[in-house]
């Protein structure tokens, strides 16, 4: 009965899917839109700080940034 309904949801966005002339050009719109918030910002806006130190390092200065944030935030 579940996978007699799980099938019929496929199939019907699958046909939905191949049916498509104008939502094709909006998905890859948005697809490509994605890869450029998520892969090319990071790379140039967004540096790994933590890239090259060790666990405790990052637990210390995750830490002390949480602490820093909240008590900045309380004086503004």
């Amino acid at each position: 009965m579940i996978k007699n309904c799980i099938i019929r949801i496929w199939e019907f966005y699958r046909d939905g899917f191949r049916e498509m002339t104008l939502g094709r050009t909006l998905w890859m719109l948005i697809l490509v839109k994605l890869f450029i918030m998520f892969f090319i910002l990071k790379l140039f806006f967004f540096p790994s700080f933590l890239k090259d130190k060790t666990d405790e390092e990052k637990q210390q200065y995750v830490g002390s940034e949480l602490i820093n944030r909240s008590s900045n935030s309380i004086i503004k």
